[in-house]
């Protein structure tokens, strides 16, 4: 009788399902090993438990055959950061946005606002233009004005050791990185960026810098800028990070990448994010646009759009904007310059996110859709690589938890994306924004499904805050 209950129980046990998910039959592409075969994906708990050739026996089943399975992908430049903005992103296969550009000055408070109501991963820097402005008594807003005082203030020696006490305390809070805007803040001074960067280093993480310069002549430049980054990386050890190459060096990024390449064949920590869009979007009331920014013809006012209306600016409207405030589109580059910096195998791929550009619908897409199935600039898995495992290893020093993301094997988080290779595409354009990307079938986000069948699933929120570990 013993016998018979224990074989029982032993044929009941082997008939229950062994994960709580399975993807059949998809085409596997993990970054980091260089696997792209077929294969089944067994998950559990929320991790890949099983990357196997045989059958696997799940819960659920999703037939993935003829579709990709990816890491879900990684945005380490996104603004948009609250629950209505993370599922377009969602949609266009991103599993982690991180606000590293901008950042934040209260770490706390940015991460407890968001607890338990995002669709997606979500991760913040401590940055140095909201620290700024509080030290400097500016209103707390997103960009500072180009009149603020963050804007145009020399900071003392004592705002200088404020500055960096409050990048200090971000980072025991658990901050990601330090971010930079340093084009904003143009009375920075190089002194008061080493003394961050500093700061950045005690604490072993990355500094994610829109540089202050811009064109090739002139004593403040894209080339002097970019000098200040790396001799700031060399000095005090910190990575740094150049954001969105492209729309500060445009017709000269190709050299910017070459200064970058040669810094990092001497062993110096940078590295590079761009987007594939010949457009960008800032605040136009930002010391962006101070005098000087057509730079001798280059540019003019109707490469300036205004998003609410589609309008192309006039000098008129520009002054009138200007003073309003909002964020303007610039279409400030040329298609073979973004053509050029998205196969360049520096470059990872973040968004710049912001409602009102397509880039932060439709980045993702575009990349697999246009410039790899359309343009053969690069193959599927080193689009793959930028989009999802570039950016888990930029912050892995400095976040643990980053070693278990960007990746599709045993034991990394089941944080990922099934899409056709043969229909994904961009459908968000500067007419339509929030126009969602085609042929992303399904995303998991620890191992729960946040869209299926290319349906955003309402009310489910698997994101978690990422962050360091406390203390230096």
């Amino acid at each position: 009788m013993a016998c018979a209950l224990l074989c029982s129980a032993s044929a009941l046990s082997a008939a229950e399902p062994a994960y709580d998910l399975v993807l059949r039959g998809g085409r596997v592409i993990d970054p980091e090993s260089g696997l792209d075969a077929v294969r089944e994906v067994g998950i559990r708990d929320g991790r890949i438990q099983s990357v196997a050739t045989g059958r696997l026996n799940g819960r659920t089943v999703i037939e993935a055959g003829g579709l990709v399975v990816a890491p879900g992908f990684i945005d380490l430049h996104q603004h948009a950061v609250n629950p209505g903005d993370l599922m377009l992103k969602a949609q266009d296969g991103v599993t982690m946005v991180a606000e590293l550009e901008v950042g934040a000055a209260d770490v706390e408070a940015w991460y407890a606002a968001r607890e338990g109501r995002m669709p997606i991963h979500h991760a913040v820097s401590v940055g140095h233009i909201p620290c700024r402005m509080m030290v400097m008594g500016d209103r707390p807003e997103f960009l500072p004005p180009a009149t603020s005082g963050a804007a145009t203030r020399p900071a003392s020696e004592e705002q200088i050791a404020e500055v960096c006490a409050l990048i200090e305390r971000g980072l025991r809070h658990g901050a990601v990185a330090v971010g930079f805007g340093l084009q904003y803040t143009p009375n920075a001074s190089q002194w008061e960026a080493l003394e961050v960067f500093r700061t950045a280093a005690r604490f072993h993480a990355s500094c994610h810098v829109h540089v202050r310069g811009k064109g090739g002549s002139g004593p403040q430049n894209i080339f002097s800028a970019t000098e200040e980054m790396i001799a700031a990386s060399t000095v005090t050890g910190a990575a740094a990070h150049i954001c969105h190459v492209q729309s500060s060096a445009n017709e000269l990024t190709p050299r910017v990448l070459d200064i970058v390449s040669a810094a990092r064949a001497r062993g110096i920590d940078v590295s590079v994010e761009c987007y594939p869009y010949t457009a960008g979007m800032t605040e136009i009331r930002s010391a962006i646009f101070d005098p000087g920014w057509r730079r001798e013809g280059r540019y003019n006012f109707s490469d300036l759009q205004w998003p609410a209306t589609g309008e192309r600016l006039t000098e008129e409207s520009f002054a009138r904007y200007r003073q309003t405030g909002g964020l303007v589109i610039f279409h400030s580059n040329r298609e073979e310059t973004i053509r050029a910096v998205v196969a360049h195998p520096l470059t990872m791929i973040a968004s710049d996110g912001l409602r009102g550009h397509p880039r932060h619908a439709g980045t993702s897409a575009r990349m697999l859709g246009h410039y790899v199935r359309e343009e053969k600039l690069l193959t599927l898995p080193q689009a793959i690589a930028k989009l999802a495992l570039a950016p888990a290893l930029r912050l892995e020093a400095r976040v643990p938890a980053m070693k278990n993301k960007g990746r599709v094997r045993v034991g990394a988080d089941a944080d990922l994306v099934i899409f056709n290779p043969e229909t994904i595409l961009d459908r968000a354009t500067y007419e339509k924004p929030d126009a969602p990307s085609a042929g992303i079938q399904h995303v998991l986000v620890a191992g729960v499904l946040v869209v299926r069948d290319g349906q955003p699933q309402p009310g489910v929120t698997p994101g978690r805050g990422i962050r360091a570990p406390a203390g230096p």
